[in-house]
């Protein structure tokens, strides 16, 4: 079953738009969505959360239209920033969160607090950015989700946590069997725990593969300018050029460079890599 599922989605703005969105959150897997800055990936997932309406198309959340209270206790949401009270303290908060769940979970909400070395009545706004995200995720989780929806989750944190986070996200994978979508720029962090990988810019979907078939499909092909003329170009998704050489994105089996006798270096694509050229590619 999938988690989530967008059919022919849309959604309209004065200066922007999302058109006709297909995508889907399979249970039990952690699916990333890539993009640059205002490509849609906050309206996607504010769209899922029923706080904005689609003007267009359909959502299903675990096989349900109706995505009314009940259906939403089963998410869990991490934002990039608090939008709680921050004049609160975390305990007088969880006065005010932990009734709306009927599956909130008091020991878990301890646990976490105790990891994550919460201060339990310090007003939320002396938090730093990354105590923030904790506090985030410790209300996330203690109500035990089966899905957790994260909107740039380690914009802007320092690397130590930046590490910290992926790999409470991979225990909970292992351990849980989490399902987790993670709206991001920062490509590096779904390197190591997606599993299934969207890319999106200017409101559309322009790629949408398992990690294995990314791995398996995209290659980076660098050589000297001599190598590129009209037939070698058109075999490439995106090219960069420079005084030096090329570097270009290519989707396929790399059987056709076997007899080529230019020295050119393959290498396998990283997320980056196919979002910076299929981004370019489209401009």
């Amino acid at each position: 079953m999938n988690a989530v599922e967008f059919s022919k989605v849309s959604k309209h703005f004065k200066d922007f738009s999302l058109n006709d969105i297909n995508i889907s959150i399979p249970e039990g897997f952690v699916t990333g969505i890539v993009g640059p800055n205002g490509s849609g990936k906050t309206t996607i997932i504010e769209m899922m959360m029923n706080i904005l309406h689609p003007d267009r198309g359909e959502i299903s959340l675990y096989g349900n239209k109706n995505t009314d209270a009940s259906i939403k206790q089963q998410f869990g949401f991490v934002y990039d920033d608090l939008y709680i009270y921050d004049h609160f303290t975390i305990r007088k908060m969880k006065s005010f969160i932990a009734p709306l769940y009927d599956t909130w979970n008091e020991a878990l909400f301890v646990h976490y607090l105790e990891r994550f070395n919460l201060p339990e009545r310090r007003k939320i706004k002396t938090f730093s950015k990354g105590m923030k995200i904790k506090c985030s995720l410790l209300f996330a989780l203690a109500h035990e989700p089966e899905c957790i929806i994260m909107d740039e989750p380690t914009a802007g944190l320092d690397p130590i946590f930046r590490k910290e986070l992926i790999q409470l996200l991979q225990e909970l994978m292992v351990n849980e069997k989490q399902t987790i979508f993670i709206s991001t720029h920062i490509t590096t962090d779904l390197d190591q725990i997606a599993d299934y990988i969207i890319f999106i810019n200017q409101g559309e979907i322009i790629s949408h593969h398992s990690k294995t078939d990314l791995q398996e499909r995209f290659f980076l092909i660098k050589g000297t300018s001599d190598f590129l003329d009209a037939d070698t170009r058109s075999l490439f998704t995106g090219l960069l050029e420079t005084e030096s050489g090329f570097t270009a994105l290519y989707d396929g089996e790399l059987g056709l460079f076997e007899n080529i006798d230019n020295d050119i270096l393959i290498e396998t694509a990283s997320i980056e890599d196919v979002l910076y050229f299929k981004v370019k590619e489209d401009a």
